[in-house]
């Protein structure tokens, strides 16, 4: 049996850092590149001939802005009805019941699980049991997979469920469970989502699709689906096949090697060719930050001249930076800050971005007040984990950046 699962498609999230890119082209590709990536993942699951699409929650970012995110989804499963392919989904945090306002009627080929208690829905025809159970509000903190029904003899069974497995560092602790938990069901494979990185536990029997198209830097390198083969009395074998249309990347280049600004300019474009290389041919926006102690260091601080040189690097190669930052200090001008207090904020820094906890619990009172103008405004979604940390991390490196001159451009 041929199995396609993906997770966390965030459609029409409004993604992080266009207004700093210098590409207006692109600003506009990814505004759409959520959509562009739920198309190039219904042309995947039709193209290798799939009995099914797993999508395990956080199909939406939020409520909809208006009906075109939903009728955009309809569409999309439309298609493959007329394939003959069905869909199972459940929903996460982000989609969850009390999340959605909004409503339009799916086509018959889509089953949703219902958030009072884990369902099962069969597919007679190939031998198919799925198992989910959806969120009924945004905050889910019970252990929704031990409430899941044991594997039904003679079917192949699979479980769908949007979870934090063992903690899931950096994400919020939603239905957390374990690998144990998983595991005692007896289904051949669970597909999980809230993660957004690819990830395969319990030797294969669960894994995390990873989210279907990167939002920001953070969310780098090749995002998509998994396409899940199962045969009986084995393990199920997974192939990961990317459906982003654009690339994040995020490089970060020592210099301490450089002697000149060209050398400079050598390994940075040495690595901007090799970020091309694994996009193919998607669009790739990419930080940069520049590390290390160095005789260049000085010609580093002509930042109209870097800009363009490194600017112009990557428009040839149809790589637009969303930023760019300069670390690097002369060895012969050491930082007159203490060496273990910038040690420590950024370890501050890094551990903080990391806990979606502590910053749900920060940005709480904020979004009670305001969340909802930030939302409907498309300014800022205090909700979101990811854009927390992000928050977080600049908040660290701006401290840094007043006490070391680092220098952003």
């Amino acid at each position: 049996m041929r199995l396609v699962h993906a997770a966390d498609v965030h459609l029409d999230s409004p993604l992080r850092g266009l207004s700093r890119l210098e590409d207006p082209a692109l600003a506009d590709r990814l505004r759409l590149a959520t959509r562009r990536a739920l198309e190039n993942l219904v042309e995947l699951t039709v193209r290798s001939g799939a009995d099914a699409l797993l999508l395990a929650g956080d199909i939406y970012d939020g409520d909809w802005q208006d009906y075109g995110t939903g009728r955009f989804f309809v569409e999309q499963m439309r298609r493959l009805h007329d394939e003959g392919i069905p869909v199972f989904l459940v929903r996460g945090n982000h989609d969850a019941q009390s999340e959605i306002t909004r409503a339009l009627s799916l086509p018959p080929n889509v089953t949703v699980f219902d958030a009072d208690n884990a369902g099962t829905a069969h597919v007679e025809e190939i031998g198919l049991a799925v198992h989910g159970q959806s969120y009924a509000t945004r905050d889910v903190y019970a252990n929704l997979a031990r409430s899941y029904p044991d594997a039904i003899s003679g079917l192949v069974n699979v479980g769908v469920l949007h979870t934090a497995v063992g903690g899931a560092e950096g994400h919020a602790v939603y239905a957390p469970c374990t690998v144990e938990d998983l595991t005692r069901t007896g289904y051949d494979y669970f597909a999980l989502g809230h993660v957004h990185t690819h990830q395969v536990l319990g030797e294969g029997v669960a894994a995390f699709s990873g989210n279907l198209q990167g939002r920001m830097p953070r969310e780098s390198g090749p995002k998509g689906a998994l396409v899940v083969e199962i045969e009986p009395g084995r393990r199920p074998v997974t192939r990961f096949e990317p459906c982003d249309d654009i690339r994040w990347a995020s490089l970060t280049i020592d210099v301490s090697s450089c002697r000149t600004l060209d050398d400079v300019l050598e390994d940075v474009d040495e690595r901007l060719r090799a970020t091309r290389a694994d996009a193919g041919e998607r669009p790739v926006a990419a930080r940069l930050v520049l590390v290390g102690r160095s005789a260049v260091a000085g010609a580093l601080t002509d930042e109209e001249r870097l800009r363009n040189e490194l600017h112009g690097a990557a428009a040839a190669l149809a790589v637009a930076f969303e930023k760019i930052r300069v670390r690097v200090e002369s060895p012969h001008a050491p930082s007159t800050v203490d060496a273990d207090l910038v040690a420590a904020i950024r370890a501050a820094g890094a551990d903080l971005a990391a806990d979606g906890d502590r910053l749900a619990a920060f940005a709480e009172p904020l979004d009670r007040e305001f969340g909802r103008l930030l939302r409907n405004a498309e300014l800022l979604n205090l909700r979101d984990t990811a854009v927390l940390a992000e928050l977080a991390e600049r908040a660290g490196t701006g401290l840094l950046a007043r006490l070391t001159g680092d220098v952003e451009i």
